[in-house]
């Protein structure tokens, strides 16, 4: 077994820290569960954050500060960005904090400078998804009263446990501030789903003096556990916004004059999903919404299709992507139609450190946790929390993807999805202990 930095006294302080803020715990994660709000429209979670992180004592960055501006993807429209902005304002956002976080410029880096030490990096996302969270009588937050007030936003991913976790470990890592020695770096990213948020993080360069970094994310316990240490294969991905511009005309009376977006859409599609597969590892590719702005006589003058594309590794999504850019040109050329090709989103792949996995064991050993073993599990999906692990290894740094092992009546992404309670005090301990491990008080 490694051996970690956490004596017997740290653990107890941690665990007994933990023990009583539990209920706060609770209370913060039903809270934010309650007000969801979309990628970089979080404006509510995002005031609320910077003031608890301001009363703890840190340095805080927000505003253009956190995200490259234009390296932000799949920005919402200037409706959606004021009628989010709006709401929280009505729903009791510190109206100072919103003012410096106006025009989508969501999240906060927060920084604890605490003498000579390494520079550990955490990342805590903070988005909800476009879903509209189950009625039924029987599910916790309808009977517990925390249910989405939102119509058709609701965090089914996780990420009002994950905003608390990283809360919790901020306010435990600055009272135990004679335990370690260091400079404490904590991300609160906007817009990860869709893999919109994290490269303008890393664009900033608030990763670049980053030793060790840590992220987590919850997931479906296939076994007994409070954790996996470790996680990788999350798949690379590109996502496509594509617009078609054609010519309308009447479909029966002149329809030689018409240049018709449908038929264009029909081949798009079948092509995309004609692509060659990758002899290397898994590809994907998906068209998930598609648009045809036409009538019953009217021949269809435009169309928009968001779409995606993924692969085991950056280089068979890049080879998607190529291929997919391919089709959609080809299929403009063939119906004579102008074309636009918009990057919504994008991710890499990513593996976890195993040497850091080790120590996140020995550390769960040391504070009464379960790590579940093997320690490595499959990322399903993708993860834009890739672009800051790629950075800090490229830099010399360790990184890790630890999982959060939950039971819930349905999968991520479901409108049932629904973490335990539990997991907001383990994430607590396992996050403040794996800093305290590697910024040993010197």
């Amino acid at each position: 077994m490694t051996e970690t930095n956490i004596t017997p006294d740290i653990a107890a302080d941690i665990n007994d820290a933990v023990a009583e803020m539990t209920p706060t715990l609770v209370e913060l994660r039903r809270d934010f569960h309650k007000h969801p709000e979309l990628g970089f429209q979080e404006y509510r979670t995002t005031a609320i954050i910077l003031q608890y992180l301001t009363d703890w004592g840190y340095e805080v960055l927000y505003g253009p500060d956190v995200c490259l501006a234009e390296e932000r993807m799949g920005l919402p429209s200037k409706d959606e960005d004021e009628f989010a902005f709006q709401r929280a304002l009505d729903e009791g956002a510190d109206p100072e904090w919103l003012e410096k976080i106006q025009n989508q410029f969501t999240g906060a880096v927060a920084i604890l400078r605490n003498g000579d030490g390494p520079t550990v990096g955490m990342r805590f996302d903070i988005d909800g998804l476009p879903i509209h969270e189950s009625e039924d009588d029987d599910f916790e937050p309808n009977v517990k009263g925390f249910r989405s007030i939102h119509d058709n936003t609701m965090h089914a991913c996780g990420h009002d446990a994950h905003i608390t976790i990283g809360l919790g470990t901020a306010k435990l890592l600055a009272d135990l501030k004679d335990r370690w020695s260091g400079t404490l770096k904590i991300i609160f990213q906007p817009a990860e789903e869709g893999v919109r948020g994290a490269k303008s993080i890393v664009a900033h360069g608030h990763v670049d003096d980053v030793d060790v970094m840590f992220a987590q994310h919850v997931d479906e316990k296939a076994q007994d556990g409070d954790i996996c240490s470790g996680a990788g294969g999350a798949l690379a991905t590109t996502k496509l916004d594509v617009n078609f511009f054609g010519r309308s005309a009447h479909a029966s009376g002149a329809p030689e004059e018409g240049r018709n977006v449908a038929p264009a859409v029909a081949t798009a599609i079948l092509n995309l999903y004609a692509i060659s597969r990758h002899s290397h590892g898994p590809s994907r590719v998906n068209v998930g919404k598609v648009v045809i702005d036409g009538g019953r006589n009217i021949i269809a003058d435009k169309a928009h299709i968001e779409m995606e594309v993924r692969g085991d590794t950056t280089e068979i999504n890049t080879y998607m992507e190529t291929r997919a850019r391919s089709v959609i040109e080809a299929t403009a050329q063939m119906y004579d139609l102008e074309y636009e090709i918009v990057r919504m989103g994008e991710s890499i792949s990513l593996d976890s450190d195993r040497d850091l996995m080790a120590r996140v064991d020995a550390v769960a050993a040391d504070l009464g946790l379960t790590a579940r073993q093997p320690n490595w599990m499959i990322a399903s999906g993708s993860e834009d929390y890739a672009f800051m692990m790629d950075r800090v290894q490229k830099n010399g740094g360790k990184a890790t993807f630890i999982r959060m092992l939950t039971d819930s009546p349905a999968g991520a992404h479901n409108h049932k999805f629904c973490v335990e309670e539990r997991v907001l005090p383990a994430g607590v301990r396992i996050f403040t202990a794996a800093a305290i491990d590697v910024m040993p008080k010197r």
